[in-house]
């Protein structure tokens, strides 16, 4: 066992030397692209292998998921490694279409690291639903590159492409479960939704290149600072462009009032899915909007700041509202999704240093307890079983497993904005912007909503702590990736406020570049 162990690092350290040595001989356009070259060409060979055993006679049709997943994992890993050590930053790639400076690096860093954490999770899930789709792997590793071209994304044809990578392979891991109607449902639900939004950024791309005549950011953001005061109040087409693709992009992020689709996908989907929606494309699209409004349209801030804050304001109130009337954990958990990403959008409503600062600390914040939470629905959870579905289920759970009640209990606080968790923090920043950025109401209205959501996150602890089950259960014993993420986020939500710095040292940093 000790030698495979050596091998396997060894073998581990030849591929990051090979891939070192490939990376100096491409061209600058390729080497800045390299991590995401590296995924696709990885994608296509787990293809190939893995077509070509499951289907095999003479190796008795062997089921492939396993195998692809730990390879999968491992490639993000080697992914990661090319990210950090890019040489190429604050570069424009392929005539301008694609930008890379320290905002990319660090969100697809964050997105790679959560992305590996949902595939380690994912393990014992599908080995415990039976799932023998080698498949799933490849989707999720293709929505990875498609999050990751997003964030570079730098001209509007690019960021379509890669949105559209996003959603297509969205499209096929909602609907997984083909034995399921209700997951099929949600799969045809998303696309038909999807579909509408995409229509709404095409559009709105058009208008804005009728009337700028360029589709690149760069360009764009010349042609409206050159504008006076006047031609910017008169032009309404380029004041729609802007607000169609605003609106597509709320929602893809679940932004109400156009969240309407992600309570049944989220439901519907198989959890695992469910958890990779709540947390991998949302850092990709947040990333995204920040560097279109700021840095494209920032003279326009006077229109495009009402659609976020009134898309704010929604989602604050809807999900406080109807998440009191949630029975069932994975429709709570999204409309709980929902209200952040209204705090979330209080930040990006200001457009000052500050409030991009808060938007960035949030999100960093929101991805460990989001993971955390969905991790421990799937440790909670055997679907097969027909439990852990509605919050009776989960009744006595401090009797049943202790640890795990004190660690859903410490992030149920954490979502609600108690002191000292990090959920506080992230809360107290997003407000202090919003009242920096004068943007009294938003602060008001966050801090009422956030009562509201302390109320419905003690009632699930309620439940947890005193209500007994009709009858006794018993959960599986949880595995060691769900054990390893769930011990980092909970000591991350626990001792964030003792060691704030670093984080805020480096979103102060980035919306300083953000800004530029």
């Amino acid at each position: 066992m000790k030698n495979f162990v050596s091998f396997k690092f060894y073998m581990l350290n030849e591929v990051i030397n090979f891939l070192n040595e490939s990376q100096s001989q491409l061209p600058l356009d390729l080497l800045g692209v390299f991590p995401e070259l590296f995924l696709f060409v990885v994608i296509s060979t787990l293809l190939l292998v893995g077509s070509s055993y499951s289907t095999s006679v003479s190796n008795g049709y062997p089921i492939m998921v396993k195998p692809i997943a730990w390879l999968s994992l491992y490639s993000l890993f080697l992914a990661l490694l090319l990210n950090l050590n890019n040489p190429v930053n604050s570069e424009l790639l392929f005539s301008g279409s694609l930008l890379l400076d320290d905002v990319t690096s660090f969100v697809k860093t964050i997105i790679l690291i959560s992305s590996a954490a949902c595939l380690a999770v994912s393990l014992d899930y599908l080995k415990k639903e039976r799932v023998h789709a080698f498949e799933f792997s490849v989707l999720i590793l293709f929505t990875i590159v498609g999050t990751m071209l997003l964030i570079s994304s730098y001209d509007l044809i690019s960021f379509y492409l890669s949105i559209e990578m996003i959603s297509l392979s969205s499209y096929v891991l909602a609907s997984f479960k083909r034995q399921s109607a209700f997951s099929t449902e949600s799969g045809l639900k998303y696309f038909l939704l999807g579909a509408f939004s995409s229509g709404l950024l095409l559009f709105g791309t058009a208008l804005i290149y009728g009337i700028t005549g360029s589709t690149n950011f760069g360009q764009i953001a010349l042609f409206v600072a050159g504008l006076s005061e006047l031609s910017l109040a008169s032009s309404s087409g380029l004041i729609t462009g802007v607000v169609f693709i605003g609106v597509a992009l709320m929602f893809k992020i679940t932004a109400a009032p156009f969240h309407m689709w992600a309570p049944d996908v989220y439901e519907g989907a198989p959890t695992i899915v469910s958890t990779f929606f709540a947390v991998v494309p949302k850092i990709a699209i947040l990333g995204f909007l920040l560097r279109f409004l700021v840095t494209s349209f920032y003279d326009l801030a006077d229109f495009w700041q009402q659609l976020i804050v009134f898309s704010s304001l929604s989602s604050m109130v809807i999900a406080s509202l109807v998440a009191l009337r949630q029975r069932k954990l994975k429709r709570f958990f999204a409309y709980s999704s929902v209200g952040h990403v209204g705090y979330l959008l209080i930040g990006c409503s200001t457009g000052t240093v500050e409030g991009i600062t808060s938007m960035l600390i949030y999100t960093v914040i929101y991805i460990v307890m989001t993971l955390n939470a969905w991790t421990l629905i799937l440790s909670l959870e055997l679907e097969s079983h027909g439990r852990g579905t509605y919050f009776t289920d989960l009744g006595y759970l401090s009797r049943i497993n202790p640890l795990l009640a004190i660690t859903f209990t410490m992030t149920l606080l954490s979502m609600a904005g108690v002191p000292p968790l990090a959920g506080f923090c992230a809360k107290m920043y997003v407000f202090f912007a919003a009242m920096e950025g004068s943007m009294y109401l938003l602060a008001v209205i966050g801090v009422l909503t956030s009562v509201i959501g302390a109320f419905y996150y003690i009632r699930f602890i309620k439940i947890m702590y005193f209500e007994k089950l009709v009858s006794w259960s018993f959960f599986d014993q949880i595995s060691r990736e769900k054990s390893i993420i769930l011990g980092v986020t909970t000591l991350f939500i626990l001792t964030f406020f003792l060691y704030p710095s670093t984080l805020m040292i480096t979103a102060h940093q980035l919306a300083l570049t953000l800004s530029i």
